[in-house]
């Protein structure tokens, strides 16, 4: 007879796996990828190392699956504006700039997502990640096209590649865990805010239709 858990023994491994994806997120957000390390999420978590590789075989695999829960909710952000019933340009800006904004609120985590050196299978997440950004930028920049708001001169696929790639560039240095990311200020907020609608209204006029 096939052992079958009980449904406490379920509850009990996904509230480690759930523990585990919460520490590791954590140390990223303080360190990035490189200062966290295995023992540290299992410290976090509050248990053994060993657990930790029973739901993780690697390193690698774990951060790869907290970058890919975090971006997934970035995404999901990004397309409920792509969604609404705004103008393309004013989705676009609204986008860009919610993006910037989100970003800079947990910038040691943004950088990593972003920017920091990685590991093979974590990089790989990233792209994808950036590729599902591009995909909703890209059906916004399409419906833009239709409406002619949009030049239609350029393919929006590649348009929106090199948006995504501009505005993600565009936050490395702010980003940068030598640069300081405090938004605790009035005065740094709007330092905050003035930079996401920079970037946005450079992002909107590569793409606005002049005629």
């Amino acid at each position: 007879m096939a052992y079958r858990q009980t449904p406490a023994v379920e509850a009990r491994l996904q509230d480690n796996r759930t523990r585990i994806l919460q520490a590791a997120r954590a140390l990223v957000s303080e360190g990035g990828w490189q200062e966290a390390q295995i023992a540290n999420v299992a410290s976090t978590a509050g248990i053994a190392t060993g657990t930790v590789y029973r739901y993780f075989p690697s390193k690698a695999e774990l951060f790869a699956e907290v970058l890919s829960r975090v971006s997934q909710r970035e995404v999901d952000v990004l397309n409920d504006i792509a969604q609404s019933d705004a103008s393309a340009q004013e989705r676009l800006h609204s986008m860009v700039t919610t993006f910037v904004r989100r970003a800079m609120r947990n910038a040691r985590l943004a950088y990593a997502l972003i920017a920091e050196p990685c590991e093979k299978a974590i990089d790989e997440e990233r792209l994808k990640y950036r590729a599902a950004i591009s995909e909703v930028v890209r059906a916004v920049i399409a419906s833009g096209q239709q409406q002619r708001s949009m030049r239609s001169d350029v393919r929006a696929d590649i348009a929106a590649t090199v948006i995504v790639g501009g505005f993600m560039e565009g936050l490395i240095g702010p980003l940068s865990p030598l640069a300081s990311s405090s938004t605790d200020s009035d005065e740094q907020r709007a330092e905050v805010a003035a930079l996401a609608d920079q970037i946005a209204a450079l992002a909107c006029a590569s793409i606005r239709n002049a005629t």
